[in-house]
């Protein structure tokens, strides 16, 4: 007879709507757990205020990108122009910055795209297999459920305690999801 150990990694609890989730988030934060987040089938004005999340400095990070690709395509266009062929055609001067214009947009637009992929890539820290997606309450998120889920790790957390917290805010269906050890 073999007997599996299983391993709490949280809780997740399921709320009827927006307006509900964004209650329960200020709540959740109120409480003072500090490992946990909220998923919902559209983004929500206001529930980064909700979740006490600061500002994102990813609009710094594409920003800088978009400066340094359009910076480089002009210093390139100009270096390779002026200095390294240079040739007088039709009278116009060595830098003629016009003509250069549509290659810096375009290279700036590029670097921003790419600042924009890797830097939220590294901002989010990405997971491609988090054990909450094996929760049964999960796959509701992407169609019509508001959940939160509060991890095990979190210093707050007491499984009996945190889902009777839920409760009390409001949560309809909640589950532990665990992992087998």
């Amino acid at each position: 007879m073999s007997t599996v150990n299983k391993k709490i990694l949280g809780i997740v609890a399921q709320f009827a709507g927006t307006a509900e989730l964004i209650d329960a988030a200020v709540k959740v934060k109120a409480a003072g757990f500090s490992k946990w987040d909220c998923h919902s089938p559209f983004p929500i004005h206001g529930m980064d205020k909700a979740m006490g999340e600061k500002r994102s400095n990813l609009g710094w990070i594409v920003g800088a990108c978009a400066i340094i690709g359009g910076s480089g395509a002009l210093w390139l266009q100009g270096w390779s122009a002026a200095s390294a062929y240079p040739h007088v055609i039709s009278g116009k001067a060595l830098f003629s910055y016009q003509a250069f214009f549509p290659i810096t947009f375009a290279v700036s637009v590029l670097f921003a795209a790419f600042g924009t992929l890797f830097g939220l890539l590294g901002i989010i820290k990405v997971q491609w297999n988090h054990p909450l997606f094996e929760s049964k309450l999960f796959p509701c998120f992407s169609d019509d459920g508001f959940l939160v889920h509060i991890e095990a790790d979190d210093p707050q957390f007491d499984p009996e305690k945190t889902k009777a917290f839920l409760k009390s805010i409001g949560a309809g269906n909640t589950e532990i999801y665990e992992k087998s050890e």
